[in-house]
């Protein structure tokens, strides 16, 4: 299936019935815009959990610990298959809850925000709040890591060239997530995302959470918020129970790759 969360693309591979060998190269190659069907992430639906369980790749091919948009996206084909309005996923991020909220719009909680440098990781101890990074960023995971810049104005940073260059961060052993963010209001937030393992991408929940995070720790916004990105707007609510993220999805198509371009993989 293709589908997508506010121009956030992935592909969804169904293995629940017959398992699947997802190596990074044949990732890459459903990843190619060009000669493939192209994605942000990868998804890969398996047995295992309540309902299910999910994992997911980048467009290099990596694994990612967790993407909200694609376990939304994925939530709601799910609701359609199985007709239930609550659904008990497990990524490597953890147990995920999914609630079905009608007219196209799924909630997904996120899980509690890893902030201890350890858990991020982080490449030595430090308070994740500001990190000694020009701009003083904050450091946030939500199974995948983040730093965070707050900036005047996030339209005006050039975001190919900045967030190359914070992904690869020594800061940061497993690279990181890197969102550019302007407060709007003390309940909204303008803001851009490069995703480790992709580039620019026109939205991305779990980067949403982080920042919403990393705002409310620093005293510049409630705890519900907001998040406008590129694709569209999510709502974010970091609840005691963890990070619940809401926003609409899209189902695009459903198909077969040809025998003709699984044996360029061979």
């Amino acid at each position: 299936m293709k589908m997508h969360g506010l121009g956030n693309d992935f592909v969804v591979l169904d293995a629940r019935e017959r398992s699947l060998d997802v190596t990074p190269a044949l990732a890459r190659a459903i990843a190619d815009r060009h000669r493939g069907v192209g994605f942000d992430q990868l998804a890969v639906i398996s047995t295992g959990g309540s309902d299910a369980h999910l994992t997911f790749y980048n467009a290099d091919g990596s694994t990612a610990g967790a993407c909200g948009n694609a376990t939304r996206c994925v939530a709601r084909h799910l609701f359609s298959e199985t007709g239930k309005g609550e659904l008990h996923l497990t990524t490597d991020r953890g147990d995920l809850i999914a609630r079905d909220l009608g007219k196209g719009i799924t909630a997904v909680n996120m899980g509690a925000p890893q902030l201890d440098w350890s858990e991020i990781p982080l490449a030595e101890a430090m308070d994740t709040l500001e990190l000694p990074i020009e701009g003083a960023p904050t450091a946030t995971a939500m199974g995948n890591p983040h730093c965070t810049f707050f900036v005047p104005d996030a339209e005006a940073i050039p975001l190919t060239d900045f967030g190359a260059r914070y992904e690869h961060h020594p800061l940061f052993p497993n690279r990181t997530n890197v969102q550019v963010a302007q407060v709007i209001a003390p309940d909204r937030i303008r803001m851009r995302v490069w995703e480790r393992g992709v580039g620019i991408t026109l939205a991305s929940g779990s980067s949403s959470c982080a920042t919403a995070v990393a705002a409310a720790r620093r005293g510049l916004t409630g705890r519900k918020v907001q998040v406008d990105l590129d694709g569209g707007s999510l709502q974010i609510d970091w609840r005691d129970d963890g990070v619940w993220m809401t926003g609409p999805t899209m189902h695009v198509f459903s198909g077969e790759f040809t025998a003709e371009f699984l044996d360029t993989l061979s």
